[in-house]
């Protein structure tokens, strides 16, 4: 198993984008992908078949339990809600896709977790704080702040590699 994982938010229902993400993604044979939300319509759910998925609910996701309900139906270990909070590889992390007012920085003040994920900026962050380092991949849709991305997260080597889309 590989221990990449991918990090993907804000698609806002942009198909180009995310196919291209996950064309990328099964190439370099990444299994695990977190989306920070805002996928938006549940039917671009059944694009991520065949990937171990975590998906936190966005502001964007009106449809949340049918988003949850397609996820799981690809495979019951798939996970959508508001957070997340576990451990992949031994490592513990959370997500969220931050429009929640300040769970981000709960998150980051537990001191439990190794890495915190969220989106909904639409801009790329990476930041420690403290033992934690907060990670935004940036955004595969919706408003265009920056350039569209996504994040890969080596979790045996800690490297994190932004990429670039457009």
């Amino acid at each position: 198993m590989s221990s990449t994982i991918a990090v993907l938010s804000d698609t806002h229902d942009n198909l180009a984008n995310l196919n291209l993400a996950l064309d990328i993604l099964r190439q370099e044979n990444v299994q695990t992908i977190i989306h920070c939300g805002d996928l938006t319509n549940p039917d671009t759910a059944w694009h991520f078949y065949g990937f171990r998925v975590i998906h936190t609910t966005g502001n964007g996701d009106r449809l949340s339990g049918e988003i949850r309900n397609i996820l799981q139906k690809m495979n019951p270990g798939n996970f959508s809600g508001p957070v997340y909070e576990g451990e992949l590889d031994g490592i513990k992390f959370g997500a969220t896709h931050s429009h929640i007012l300040g769970k981000v920085e709960s998150l980051v003040r537990s001191g439990q977790f190794k890495y915190i994920f969220h989106g909904h900026t639409h801009s790329r962050r990476q930041e420690r704080i403290g033992d934690c380092l907060v990670i935004n991949p940036g955004a595969l849709g919706g408003l265009k702040r920056e350039s569209r991305s996504f994040a890969l997260l080596d979790l045996a080597a800690n490297r994190l590699t932004f990429r670039e889309l457009s």
